[in-house]
């Protein structure tokens, strides 16, 4: 938001002006993001496959867990990008800035907090020793550096802070012609980046816990927030993964926990800020660092690879994407490379050529049962996926490939007479299928050879009954209700045409 902002407007020169653009777009953004779960528009998250949430886990863990080298290690000037090269740069680039009081204590509370977590994991009816650990670290801290004056040794601290509220921002929104496109453009961008980032956070922690999560609902809840924080001084923001993380390593594990959370920053910020005076920023780094760390889930990248190498590389340019340009960006590559996967299996269908298994009427993939064996003089294919104009092409060429192979293999006591379509497993079918449909049964015809399909389900069914309006194309004596019945029947009719 900032960047794009900064270009009509600076912050330093305009500040007031900045600062009503901001929470302008903040409206725009959640107005978009509620309007997107009003529509029902939910299913856009079912594109952050398994894979592509395993990866972008492990990266945003990773990401979360750099920036906290500035508190880990004392540095004072540190970048402000989120990549891994450019964290790694800006840390080995001040060294002069490490501090090994601060290392030293933040190695100690971190080795304290994984500690807590490995105890509680261990034995879980200890779990409330990982949930007391951050506080415990916090409150143990920040008495250490009071007593013994540790700011003064190189210890950084969170240091004064103002208390209250900030106001209702409602009057600030802007709608002046002059910027309202720019706000509008921004609100758009920065409101679809945020609810991405926000239900791939959500799903990851919902696949931690086994439960679902409702894309509308969300989409709904993240945008109300940010209309509200658009009156309330806030700019548009998302489920923050740091945070989540914290909170489910606290044990959480229903929404009252935020509003327990909400109220107690309420309290804290009304009546408690001079107690966080002497607080170091370390520790916060450390709690933080042991919150993302266990979701990095490596068993689930083992077995990813094993499984399906595709999902792997999704998985791989998740995380890679994330850690070495942002988490915007890596969500982008892999949610790219998984719709090119299905588009994929969508223009490229599984067609199998089947066999039948002896001493039964079963028939099955030759590849897949090495005891099928081919039926003289018949071709059977089957076609396990939506015929559409996508892929009606692909077919066509496919099947007229078969009955090439097929016709200069076989001598002539074997020759082929039939070709058997088996289309129990197509779902749907449109007009460019049917078309194919027919296309090819003029092709084979052509070759003196019949066209038969076995088991059209009911949309299949209803559209070449429709097509038969026109011109009878497919005959009742063409169609059969099991691969078995249709074998039977054309055996016994080239019995009975031999010579």
């Amino acid at each position: 938001m900032g960047s794009m902002l900064r270009d009509a407007v600076s912050p330093s020169g305009e500040p007031l002006l900045f600062l009503q653009l901001a929470f302008t777009s903040t409206l725009f953004a959640g107005v978009v993001q509620a309007s997107l779960g009003i529509l029902r528009l939910g299913f856009i998250i079912d594109f952050l496959s398994r894979a592509t949430l395993v990866g972008f886990m492990a990266g945003a863990a990773i990401i979360v867990s750099l920036q906290q080298l500035k508190a880990l290690l004392g540095i004072t000037h540190f970048t402000t990008q989120m990549g891994l090269v450019p964290v790694m740069a800006s840390v080995f680039h001040h060294t002069k800035e490490w501090s090994w009081q601060t290392i030293l204590m933040g190695a100690c509370f971190l080795v304290f907090l994984l500690a807590a977590r490995h105890v509680s994991m261990r034995w879980p009816k200890l779990f409330w020793v990982s949930a007391c650990a951050p506080l415990a670290s916090v409150i143990i801290s920040t008495l250490l550096v009071f007593l013994f004056k540790a700011q003064n040794h190189g210890i950084s601290i969170i240091g004064q802070l103002k208390c209250g509220l900030n106001r209702p921002s409602w009057d600030k929104l802007l709608f002046d012609p002059t910027y309202l496109g720019l706000t509008m453009k921004t609100g758009l961008i920065t409101g679809i980046l945020s609810l991405t980032e926000g239900i791939a956070v959500g799903r990851t922690f919902a696949s931690l816990k086994d439960y679902q999560v409702d894309g509308n609902k969300e989409m709904m809840a993240i945008g109300l927030m940010n209309v509200v924080g658009s009156c309330t001084s806030c700019y548009v923001t998302t489920g923050a993964f740091s945070r989540s993380a914290v909170n489910h390593n606290a044990g959480c594990k229903t929404a009252m926990s935020n509003v327990v959370m909400a109220l107690t920053v309420m309290v804290t910020l009304l009546f408690l800020m001079p107690l966080f005076v002497y607080t170091p920023n370390v520790v916060l780094g450390a709690i933080i660092i042991a919150a993302v760390i266990g979701l990095i889930d490596l068993p689930a990248v083992y077995q990813i690879w094993k499984m399906d190498k595709m999902d792997f590389l999704v998985c791989v340019c998740a995380f890679a994407g994330v850690i070495f340009i942002s988490v915007q960006e890596g969500l982008s590559i892999a949610v790219g490379l998984s719709v090119f996967r299905v588009l994929m299996q969508i223009t490229r269908p599984k067609m199998t050529v089947q066999g039948k298994i002896m001493g039964t009427d079963i028939y099955r993939d030759l590849h897949q049962y090495k005891e099928a064996q081919r039926v003289p003089g018949i071709l059977i294919l089957a076609i396990e996926a939506p015929i559409n104009f996508a892929n009606s092409n692909y077919l066509n060429e496919r099947i007229k490939r078969w009955i090439e192979e097929e016709s200069s293999t076989q001598n002539k006591q074997t020759e082929l007479h039939f070709v058997i379509l088996d289309l129990s497993a197509v779902p749907a079918i449109d007009t460019s299928g049917i078309a194919f449909l027919i296309d090819i049964k003029k092709t084979i015809e052509k070759r003196d050879l019949e066209l038969v399909l076995v088991n059209p389900t009911g949309e299949v069914m209803e559209k070449i009954q429709r097509a038969n309006v026109a011109q009878n194309y497919f005959r009742s004596d063409c169609l059969y209700l099991t691969t078995g019945e249709a074998v039977t029947s054309l055996s016994a009719l080239a019995k009975m045409t031999k010579p």
